[in-house]
């Protein structure tokens, strides 16, 4: 035995208290569903990329865990729904594509000691088909029960965003079939509190931009980082980029909501010489772009400056990050 097998073994372990015989008898149960479930040759089917909007990863929390989407709104397709849950084979196809999914996501895992072997799920119910649709509410308690009874302490935290109202009273149907270990990992969020509560456990730069992030193909990668600021409200609040040789300075800006007032200006630092409005200080409404993006050309030391100003009686969250390149590149 490696060491990547103590590791799965430890998972076992935990998941039925350290009591050796009941970890054993799950174990052996596991290996069992992998063989009927064809789990090997399952890794390598085609099954089609009907659900790659439904199902997805998308960087890593704050801890380093890999983080899973999972996008419930898009069953508010009638044909992707009819086509995924209006029989019992479709449902069954469901659970083999759910299951594929992690597989492959988990063969990616590093199972030595210390390692990170776990992952979080984040389960967005906006738009999710209401409390009426059975068909999926029985398909996702069976994926639930098959991730619990044969993947233990794989998933470091499942946390719901976007939850309407009827959704927790729904979850207390489940909630039986759940053990307490699956359930203390659960985090639940309304719509108006799940940026904030994704901001908790993963960095701006690795959450994408509809959930409330700075993260999308472009300029900037996860590597560049984010910083956070909390804008007071009736206050301003400026950032300084203090720049020394002639070079390009980017940045993006995303404040939650918006409603504020943002403007850029170049200063120089030598007297005779004027300031540059960059961007001229205007209201940014809350249905506009999400991320503001703006770059200058700097020819002379100084510093450019941004700022926010929040007149409203809400506290803001101002998420900003820049980079520059020097003029030769």
């Amino acid at each position: 035995m490696d060491e990547r097998s103590d590791v799965i073994l430890l998972k076992f372990l935990r998941a039925r208290d350290f009591k050796v015989k009941d970890a054993f008898l799950m174990l052996k149960n596991t290996v069992e569903w992998r063989k009927q479930f064809g789990i090997e040759e399952l890794v390598d089917e085609d099954l089609g990329s009907d659900l790659d909007k439904v199902v997805f990863m998308h960087g890593v929390d704050k801890e380093g865990h890999p983080v899973c989407y999972n996008v419930y709104g898009e069953f508010q397709s009638k044909e992707l729904y009819q086509n995924t849950f209006s029989d019992e084979e479709k449902r069954q196809m469901f659970l083999r594509k759910r299951i594929q999914f992690l597989e492959r996501s988990i063969r990616k895992f590093d199972f030595t000691p210390g390692g990170v072997s776990t992952f979080v799920q984040i389960n967005d119910l906006k738009n999710s088909p209401g409390p009426g649709k059975w068909e999926l509410r029985q398909a996702t308690k069976q994926a639930l029960q098959l991730l619990q009874d044969n993947y233990p302490e794989f998933v470091a935290k499942q946390v719901f965003i976007n939850v309407p109202w009827w959704y927790l009273a729904v979850n207390r149907m489940i909630s039986p079939f759940l053990t307490q270990r699956t359930k203390s990992k659960f985090v639940f969020a309304g719509p108006s509190k799940s940026a904030d509560t994704l901001l908790r456990y993963i960095a701006p730069e690795q959450i994408p931009i509809k959930y409330g992030g700075l993260s999308k193909d472009g300029e900037f990668g996860t590597n560049d980082a984010v910083t956070e600021v909390i804008v007071k409200p009736a206050a301003k609040h400026t950032v300084e980029f203090p720049v020394t040789e002639s070079c390009v300075l980017s940045w993006e800006v995303r404040v939650a909501g918006w409603d504020v007032k943002y403007g850029a200006e170049f200063v120089p630092s030598a007297e005779e010489s004027y300031t540059v409005i960059i961007q001229k200080s205007r209201k940014v409404g809350g249905n506009e772009e999400p991320v503001l993006c703006n770059s200058f050309k700097v020819g002379e030391a100084g510093k450019v400056v941004l700022t926010i100003d929040n007149s409203t009686s809400k506290k803001k969250k101002l998420l900003y990050r820049l980079k520059t390149k020097s003029c030769s590149d």
